[in-house]
């Protein structure tokens, strides 16, 4: 094919994953080659891509695209989820618009609406992904409401309930006022909110005095301090510290609540913290956990003054119908007038937040279904903690360990339509039954029923809460495969357990754990092998990307301008497991730039004519990229066997744009316009071919479209760089390594001598060496003076008077120029390298006498350091030799 002066990545993208699709390359069914799997995080079908979505998509893309080119049968399921509580939300806000309200429907009626905003808009970040280049099996696509998936959940609910794990009960719950539903704790964002802290006087019973025959004169007031102050009319006690010296007068006492004027009791208590606010604390058991828990012990009555949207309702007494916020502000002027209201301070303070509709969430005693998840647990912690299952970075064992350890029950129900709904039928006398079918709980019914009459369906009413969207994907590693449905099928079988789980770790505990309980209960067996945590994706402020602060780009908008191969180079640059990723723009850019050079590199070699009759000039240069390729293979190797992708595609990177453009390309180019030898030509497009194979994983589209140029051979239609074999290590030769090393840095030094001299590149340049470490330079006569052009190559056995003098390694080499130095300028040069390199090594001395880095450092390491410290040594006594033939 004709080679573009520029790549133009719109046009590769549309067709290569055209052609990937059509070819079935992302295809997989069982056979007898090595699985490799892994399930994506089904994203909320109300979802749009986003930037963690790029992060989290890009990863599990290489992951799988190197599984296939290691000739493992690799299946990557991709799929949604149905979201309960934010899809319902977004049903709800469309009728609106429509004019329709949800409570003027039925159960079906809304249904149908939900069912067909997500066949309109369910699937659009899952076509996104394509643009990315997710090389998912797309018929395996699967949804958390599919009919088979579904039933996988109700079946799951009474497995679990015959178990005796299911239960349903009152319990203080986090309650979501928009969505008007339960939320698990995990849901719920704990933010930093700035606020008010009201001291509001309470008068103590008893303790009213005629003053002048004024009635309304009191002498006592209890006085407390709250945040809160519109859940006062669900105030059940005034609770202080016993030992509080301030309050032993009230112990026993009454006081009246401000403005209802209802009598609560003073109650002893050691939980109040004597030096926070005013030491005595208001007790509201219905709207507080920690309240709830102390009413408990207490005895005390719980009353709910607010209905499930958070508007006050009648047990309130007052501002019936005004939402909790107004009411504060409301309550407030009220107490004021009535000289309640002793003073107000500013106060911050964390407030929790719906992660699905961001509102804030409300403490609420509830009628809920529950999950008893303590014997789950223990077998979840164990896969972890003895290593069955890893979880990378490890930092995050400990994490997970806190949570299993303390696990509560889970609150499984939502007061949802949107998913499955619970299979438990009523009776007329509230008892009920869990059953798959209204038809099979009549049946059991009647089994029970004391009744002369058998009782009908009409008598049955199926419970209206969901369960909890965690609740189906939580099988997700099973449901997939159908293995619920079937088993003992062949795809559970061949697939399960998955490889690798790529995903954040703020779901580690209410996704990642909960599926490792449901891997153990269903299949007995873990259900990946690997949990791969990514980071955050933040801004270059280290906030945290978000619509609201605006500071995410649209990942679309990105891939527009940098090319899916910049964006996803660009991600996973700077992006180590479990750290966040500072993101920049830059970053895109510089993989854009990185897959330039590729094309640019292939553009070169493309233009080279070829001799057959030239002999190969070039072994040296041959010989050392086969080491550095076989050398920079086996450190990638280790990278990925690690987890580490970001230090891999690094190592790829500088292998490809170092070694292989910067250097070897360089040794190797034919004079302008001459052709190259045979064998030099082979060989390079034998590296170049290697190339496109180790970089396919990471920058796919053009990789694919370059393996396909004539260059390279004829290509059949399955022959492909996506399931091309990747390259294996071979020999290193590190003793060639470590020579080349030193011409490369003789070579630049020679370089900088050229830019500080201001001596043209054309002018070339004689150079003497005194080599004592062993490197047979005159072997690579030909790349330096090529590379650094040089007039000769001369080796002294003396040192050099007149000449500018440089180390490498313990070799010494000079320079003769033409005119004469400048004394006071080589003087000065030198004694800028002196300082440098006096600094350089007090910081390696520093370390070496470390006693903590000495134990604990790799002995490679210690070697390492060591070496610097020699090298330096050996160059600063080289230095101080010229500033005294200076100063002589």
């Amino acid at each position: 094919m004709s080679i573009a002066k520029t790549y133009l990545p719109k046009e590769a993208e549309e067709k290569w994953y055209k052609y990937w699709l059509e070819n079935g390359f992302f295809k997989s069914v069982p056979d007898d080659r090595e699985p490799y799997t892994i399930v994506m995080p089904p994203p909320n079908v109300t979802g749009v891509l986003h930037m963690g979505h790029m992060l989290n998509n890009t990863i599990q893309d290489v992951l799988i695209r190197r599984a296939r080119m290691k000739g493992k049968n690799a299946c990557w399921v991709p799929g949604t989820d149905h979201a309960s509580i934010a899809t319902e939300a977004k049903v709800v806000a469309m009728l609106k618009e429509k004019g329709i309200s949800k409570k003027d429907l039925s159960r079906a009626e809304f249904l149908d609406y939900a069912w067909e905003w997500k066949e309109k808009y369910g699937g659009i970040i899952l076509d996104q992904l394509k643009k990315l280049g997710a090389s998912c099996d797309w018929d395996r696509t699967r949804f958390t409401m599919d009919d088979d998936l579904s039933e996988a959940v109700i079946d799951t609910f009474i497995h679990l309930y015959k178990k005796g794990l299911i239960y349903r009960g009152i319990r203080m719950v986090n309650w979501d006022p928009q969505g008007k539903t339960a939320v698990s704790d995990e849901e719920v964002m704990r933010k930093e909110v700035n606020q008010k802290l009201y001291y509001i006087r309470y008068e103590v019973k008893g303790e009213r005095q005629k003053v002048k025959g004024d009635e309304e004169s009191l002498t006592s007031y209890l006085t407390i301090a709250t945040t809160r102050p519109e859940t006062i009319m669900a105030d059940a006690a005034i609770c202080v510290n016993p030992n509080d010296e301030r309050y032993l007068h009230l112990h026993g006492k009454q006081v009246y609540i401000p403005l209802i004027n209802r009598e609560i009791p003073v109650i002893l208590d050691e939980y109040v913290t004597m030096d926070f606010g005013t030491g005595a604390l208001k007790v509201t058991p219905a709207h507080d956990l920690n309240d709830y828990e102390l009413g408990q012990k207490h005895n005390l009555p719980v009353i709910d003054i607010l209905n499930d949207d958070g508007t006050l309702n009648a047990k309130a007494q007052i501002l019936l119908g005004e939402d909790r916020f107004a009411a504060r502000k409301k309550i407030a002027v009220m107490l004021e007038e009535a000289g309640v209201l002793e003073k107000v301070e500013e106060y911050k303070s964390q407030v929790g937040f719906s992660e699905r509709t961001n509102a804030v969430i409300e403490p609420k005693l509830s009628m809920q279904w529950f999950c008893k998840m303590e014997d789950m647990a223990k077998p979840a912690l164990d896969y972890v903690l003895n290593g069955e299952i890893k979880l990378i970075p490890e930092k995050f064992i400990n994490t997970y360990r806190h949570w299993m350890e303390n696990v509560k029950d889970w609150c499984i129900s939502r007061q949802l339509w949107w998913g499955q709904q619970i299979p438990a039928y009523y009776l007329p006398h509230g008892q009920y039954i869990i059953a798959k079918t209204i038809e099979e709980a009549l049946e059991l019914a009647n089994q029970i029923n004391t009744n002369n009459s058998p009782l009908t369906i009409n008598d049955l009413t199926q419970e209206e809460d969901v369960v909890d969207t965690w609740f189906s994907s939580w099988l997700w590693p099973i449901s997939v495969f159908d293995g619920f449905k079937d088993p003992n099928n062949a795809d559970i079988n061949y697939y399960y357990p998955t490889n690798d789980l790529v995903t954040a770790p703020e779901i580690l505990f209410f996704w990642v754990a909960r599926m490792i309980m449901a891997g153990h209960e269903f299949r007995g067996k873990m259900p990946f092998e690997n949990v791969y945590l990514t980071g955050i994706v933040r801004d270059k402020q280290g906030r945290k990307m978000s619509k609201s602060l605006g500071n995410s780009p649209d990942p679309l908008d990105l891939i527009d301008k940098y090319g899916a191969d910049g964006v996803r180079v660009g991600m996973l640059l700077s992006s180590p497991a479990g750290n966040d990723l500072m993101f920049d723009e830059g970053h895109c850019e510089q993989g854009r730039n990185f897959y330039n050079k590729v094309w640019n590199a292939f553009r070169l070699v493309k233009g080279w004519e070829v001799d057959d009759k030239l002999e190969n000039p070039n072994k040296v240069a041959i010989d050392w990229f086969e080491s550095r390729f076989n050398q920079a293979l086996t450190e990638i190797e280790d990278t990925f066997a690690q987890y580490r992708l970001s230090e891999a595609l690094m190592a790829t990177y500088k292998l490809v744009w170092d070694d292989f453009c910067a250097w070897y390309l360089e040794m190797i180019k034919p004079v302008y316009l001459q052709p190259i030898d045979r064998e030099t030509h082979t060989k390079t497009i034998e590296f170049f071919s290697n190339i496109l194979k180790l970089l396919h994983p990471f920058i796919p589209f053009i990789t694919e479209e370059l393996w396909h140029d004539d260059l390279f051979g004829d290509r059949k239609d399955s022959d492909c760089c996506i399931v091309a074999q990747l390259p294996n290590s071979g020999e290193i030769n590190t003793r060639l390594l470590a020579d080349v090393e030193n011409v490369k840095q003789v070579i630049t030094q020679i370089r900088n001598i050229r830019n500080n001299k201001q001596i043209s590149p054309k002018e070339a340049l004689p150079l003497s060496v005194k080599a004592i470490s062993g490197v047979s330079y005159l072997s690579y006569k030909e790349i330096l003076v090529k590379l650094a052009n040089l007039s000769e190559l001369v080796l002294v056995t003396d040192k050099m008077s007149g000449a500018i003098n440089f180390l490498v390694s313990t070799d010494e080499f000079y320079v003769p120029l033409k005119e004469t130095i400048d004394p006071v300028a080589e003087k000065e040069r030198l004694q800028k390298e002196k300082d440098y390199l006096t600094g350089f090594l007090k910081s390696v001395n520093a370390k070496l006498t470390n006693e903590k880095f000495m134990a604990n450092a790799k002995p490679e390491i210690i070697e390492a350091e060591q070496k610097k410290r020699a090298d330096a040594e050996a160059k600063l006594k080289i230095i101080d030799e010229g500033l005294s033939g200076l100063a002589g």
